[in-house]
């Protein structure tokens, strides 16, 4: 398969070899998200936004794996570093309690391995002032290890405030600062102390007023953090204004309350800026990272990390020999290969193709949104968002919702025009036709 000349193809979806694949895994999986019966054929041609499934179908992926997939499939510029490294057994070790050497010297590696990768993080979040980084595997132990930073941090801590619409992960913790959907949380039990407001100027003010050591009834000095997404993704791609991110940042640092961004989603250069929190008069005091990360990372100053041993702890968290490079890789790709203006010139370029789109079906689309390629589309109900998912994916195009009536696009970082118009006429034969349905 070639980059320059790929095409969606699509005979029957799912084909019967898919659906086989996908029933199979089913008879021992727990019930999960599975938005359609999609299955990528890892022993198939795949390379950019272009994959392969099981019926031999040629699908454009415009998810990413949702976000976690930053460059595609099989990208050049990651697999040829990555063929370098005979693997060896384990490719996990107790990373926390010993180190790993990938050969040559630490200022000159054969590859980078996780003392790499936390290095290479502290090097991108140095303006924010952060030189500490502690591994996981995944978004939700960032998470979840930002709040147990931040609470030993505060000398008396009884409030964490989050945000309606917020989704920061499935672990019991991490879903106490969820308010995307009440699915999440239904019978869990939560986190006391956690407040939200509306994502909103007039929320942020409302919690100045809350804070206020006069007339508010939630003392500033309990609150052990403040957690938001710079760009919310699971509430449905909502990209706040400048004024409300100066807002959140300086309530904040009238009242000295550590800021955690969820970067998760929005970081590494998918916004056109490494982390979303660059678009903003923002100071975020926690940076939690992971997906195009390939590991969990939680990123702050040492003063805000606690300095007992122990502590903190993760078996396998700086220990995933692979998943360290990958990361660590993916991250110089960004950097070296100028992925981030490039990002940005293509999403201004495909914002402009989907305001077109909903110009064009103003009865449907009600709006077009992105900030780099973290671009959606938002459709009038949740029922034609769905037909629309269908319809796509029946022509090739695979995407994902979030929200309630929203529809998410994440192309490559390095995705092509000629990928781009590919995407949005399928986008527009696929709202047509899912119009065309609901007038018959």
């Amino acid at each position: 398969m070639q980059r320059e000349t790929a095409e969606p193809s699509v005979g029957q979806f799912p084909g019967p070899k898919a659906s086989e694949w996908a029933e199979f895994h089913r008879e021992s999986a727990a019930p999960s998200t599975y938005v359609y019966d999609f299955v990528w054929d890892v022993t198939e041609d795949a390379v950019g936004p272009f994959c392969t499934d099981p019926d031999g179908n040629v699908l454009l992926d415009f998810t990413s794996h949702v976000a976690a997939a930053p460059l595609g499939y099989n990208n050049p510029l990651i697999m040829d570093e990555l063929r370098e490294f005979d693997l060896v057994d384990p490719l996990k070790i107790a990373g926390q309690d010993f180190y790993v050497s990938t050969g040559g010297s630490p200022a000159d590696p054969d590859l980078p391995g996780p003392a790499h990768l936390m290095d290479r993080l502290v090097d991108v979040t140095d303006h924010y002032g952060m030189d500490t980084v502690f591994l996981s595997n995944s978004g939700a132990e960032a998470v979840e290890n930002a709040m147990k930073i931040c609470y030993d941090h505060c000398a008396t801590p009884k409030y964490g405030i989050t945000f309606e619409g917020a989704f920061h992960g499935r672990t019991l913790g991490a879903l106490s600062l969820n308010r995307s959907k009440s699915v999440h949380r239904r019978k869990f039990p939560e986190i006391a102390g956690v407040h939200d407001v509306p994502h909103s100027l007039a929320g942020v003010r409302h919690l100045r007023e809350t804070l206020d050591p006069e007339t508010g009834h939630i003392p500033a000095d309990q609150v052990a953090f403040l957690i938001l997404e710079p760009v919310q993704g699971e509430g449905g791609y909502r990209i706040p204004s400048a004024a409300f991110m100066r807002e959140v940042n300086d309530l904040c640092a009238d009242h000295d309350i550590p800021i955690i961004a969820d970067e998760i989603q929005s970081g590494l250069g998918r916004t056109g800026k490494l982390w979303a929190s660059d678009h903003y008069a923002f100071e975020p005091d926690v940076i939690t990272s992971a997906k195009g990360l390939r590991v969990g990372a939680t990123v702050s100053r040492s003063e805000i990390f606690p300095d007992e041993t122990s502590r903190l702890s993760s078996t396998w968290g700086a220990g995933d020999v692979i998943a360290s490079i990958q990361g660590a890789v993916t991250l110089g790709v960004i950097r070296e290969h100028d992925l981030l203006s490039h990002a940005e010139r293509m999403g201004d370029r495909f914002l402009d193709q989907l305001t077109e789109l909903r110009a064009a079906h103003p009865e449907t689309v009600v709006d077009a949104r992105g900030l780099g390629l973290m671009t959606a589309i938002e459709f009038d109900t949740k029922q034609r968002r769905e037909a629309v998912i269908d319809a796509a994916l029946q022509r090739g195009l695979l995407t994902l919702g979030c929200g309630h009536t929203t529809l998410r696009l994440l192309p490559p970082l390095d995705v092509r025009e000629r990928e781009l118009d590919i995407a949005v006429d399928l986008l527009d034969d696929a709202i047509e036709d899912v119009a065309a349905d609901a007038t018959a």
